[in-house]
Order: structure tokens, then sequence, then C-alpha cells
């Protein structure tokens, strides 16, 4: 707008207040108390979209049953130990086994010790911090012990002569954390290498030491119940006796463990 048509149109609006017109008004009344027509809702847009369309989430799959995952790795184990035809496959099969956890905490897998010619093996429970650093099985106190116990029978793990050897392994292979009690489902998976251990080495007379050796070759616990008692483990004779490391703790039960030691050099003499 130019300078004059502002000073006119100025002057047009004070000539309209001086005739009265003080307020804005429209060409036909509004009733106020009337409701006013309600508007109608704004439909908002729909977005943009810049790509493929979204797919709808797919639902997770349920977690595996423990059952099914304990019988796959029992069922693995089973074949692996079958296709062993000697010791050193044997312990390859178990170096290669991946599903049992207790060896991703394990320094080393211990497999045996002794003379696998000798008569007498010997199967233990699990191994402590000291075998899982050497990788043999007895090596800390409770294996002093246990070289002691036998060699009052004249029976060693350094014997050349399987007459008077000693052939030691474990139901474990790898170390439990904080040297806690073995599974039932470490149990059961390692089991088959155990049975095929034993069928290989092929001894003469089997001597489980301690519940959890009882338990898995036998099927039951309560050593002070089983301790003494000859049973049958693979069609071999079978002397279940207390584990060294509880003798250390329990000192006056030695006495028994001595019956026991000569109730197995009596039999491997034939008496």
């Amino acid at each position: 707008m130019d300078e004059m048509g502002y000073h006119e149109s100025l002057a047009l609006l004070d000539w309209q207040v001086e005739l009265g017109a003080d307020e804005a008004i429209q060409d036909r009344p509004v009733n106020r108390f009337e409701a006013p027509a309600e508007a109608p809702k704004p439909v908002s847009p729909a977005p943009l979209r810049s790509g493929p369309a979204p797919v709808s989430p797919i639902a997770a799959p349920p977690p595996p049953d423990p059952a099914e995952a304990v019988g796959a790795a029992v069922d693995l184990a089973t074949r692996l130990a079958a296709q062993a035809r000697d010791l050193p496959a044997l312990q390859a099969a178990m170096a290669g086994f991946e599903l049992c956890d207790l060896k991703r905490g394990a320094r080393n897998l211990v497999f045996a010790d002794g003379n696998p010619a000798a008569r007498v093996m010997i199967v233990g429970e699990a191994p402590g911090r000291d075998e899982d650093r050497q990788g043999k099985p007895f090596v800390g106190r409770a294996g002093q012990l246990l070289d002691r116990m036998f060699d009052a029978i004249g029976l060693s793990r350094q014997a050349e002569s399987g007459e008077a050897a000693l052939y030691i392994t474990n139901m474990l292979p790898w170390r439990p954390p904080q040297n806690r009690d073995p599974k039932p489902d470490e149990l059961a998976m390692l089991l088959p290498f155990v049975r095929r251990h034993i069928d290989l080495a092929d001894p003469e007379v089997v001597v489980l030491m301690g519940n959890w050796a009882c338990q898995g070759l036998l099927g039951r616990r309560g050593i002070t119940r089983l301790r003494g008692q000859w049973d049958e483990v693979q069609g071999r004779p079978a002397l279940p006796m207390f584990h060294p490391a509880f003798l250390l703790r329990q000192p006056p039960e030695k006495a028994k463990a001595w019956a026991d030691l000569l109730a197995l050099n009596a039999r491997r003499k034939g008496e």
C-alpha cells in the first residue's frame, strides 16, 4: 500500500468510529448460545515409507529341552566311544567331545596313568586342582596316599609288569569347578567313554574309588555300605573302596581300607 492509500484508509476508519461503529460485525447475527457444530477430526497423513514394508516379528523358538540335550550328548558319546579301537583313539575322541561344559573350565584332559596292561584298574571320581594342572589322575595328596596304599600290597603305577602294575582313570576327565560333586548329566554323558576305557584296558579286577565311581558303574551310592563288598562291572570283579581323599579327612577309616586291600590282594593271587 502506497503512502496516499494509507492516509485515506486511516481517515475512513476514523469516520466510521465517529459514526459509532466500534466493533466488527457480520452480515447476519450470530447466536453464541448455540453449540457450535463439531469440527471434523483431522486425519493424519500416512507416513512416507522409505524402503521395504516392516516384517512382523517371528516368535522365538522354545528353549531346548535339557533332557533331550543330555540324551543327544549320551548318544554322541556312545558312538564316539564305540568307534575307538585302542586307548589313544579313545583319548582323542574324549578330547574332541564338546558337549560337556566341564571341558570349558578345565586346563587339561585327565585321561589315565599307569600301565594299561595292569591286571588291576582303578576308577576314581574326578580330577582335582593338581590333577588338572598335570593332566594325570591321583597326583595330589590323595594320590600320594593311594600310591602308599597299593605299594603295601606290591602294586604300583610305575611297574612294567602287568602283574604288579596299576592302571588309573576317573569317571570324569575334566575337573569340576571348585571340586564340586559331579552332576548326573555329566556322569551320564561321560559314562560311555569310561565303559569303553575298561573294555579296551581289559583288566581282571576293577577298583571303584569312592561314591561317584560306584554311582556311575554300579548305579548305587553309599560307599560306607558298599565298600569291601565284591560286585561286578562289565563281567569283571569290582571292589568298592574308600576314596583316599576321604581317608585323609577320616584317618580312623584307614583300617577298613587296609582290609579291602588285603581282600584285593587275595583275589588277584587266587586265594
